[in-house]
């Protein structure tokens, strides 16, 4: 279940991401730069190309075939990428969590797509990789973002100052967490 594409809403599918996503995450970031600007590292030019691109994907799949990340994108019907999820930091033992990041296309926003992406990855990291916890912090003033979380059943636990570079600061952000289960750990070591 967890590599299989999940329809969304209309014409709206998160699936897992694949090396063939480069040119169009590329024309996606790029479309999208100025309105995530504010939540976002700066990045390199070469980051909005689709050879940026390609590297980034690489990165991500061999941390996915590591078991350290799961990506996932929004495609629409045409399966262009209007989106990037990712389950990071994934670690097991007797912690099982991992760090959710993610981005909406500026032309997808506020239609409830990273609301529905990220309850559907709550399921998934429940069900199949059995994640007792996720966590995601955001930057102080990202309202959106933090409505997402909280539709989403995440509930607030901290304020972590200077706790990412972001749009060129250390800046402080709101944690996050969702209790996705509280089963026994499995496959502790």
């Amino acid at each position: 279940m967890i590599d299989d594409a999940h329809p969304l809403v209309a014409g709206i599918q998160l699936r897992p991401t694949t090396m063939a996503d480069a040119a169009s995450r590329a024309e996606a970031l790029t479309r999208s730069r100025a309105y995530m600007r504010p939540w976002e590292p700066v990045r390199p030019e070469s980051f909005y190309t689709e050879e940026g691109q390609r590297d980034r994907l690489a990165a991500l799949l061999a941390e996915r075939e590591a078991g350290r990340v799961m990506p996932w994108v929004l495609s629409d019907a045409e399966d262009r990428v209007v989106g990037g999820f990712n389950l990071n930091a994934i670690v097991l033992g007797s912690f099982h969590s991992a760090v959710l990041g993610y981005w909406v296309d500026v032309e997808y926003a506020g239609r409830g797509l990273a609301t529905a992406a990220v309850r559907r990855i709550c399921e998934l990291a429940r069900d199949e990789l059995r994640l007792h916890r996720i966590e995601a912090g955001t930057v102080l003033h990202n309202t959106a973002s933090q409505r997402v979380l909280a539709k989403c059943g995440f509930e607030e636990f901290g304020v972590a100052p200077r706790y990412m570079h972001i749009a060129g600061e250390w800046r402080d952000h709101r944690l996050f967490q969702r209790i996705l289960h509280d089963g026994p750990a499995t496959g502790i070591v």
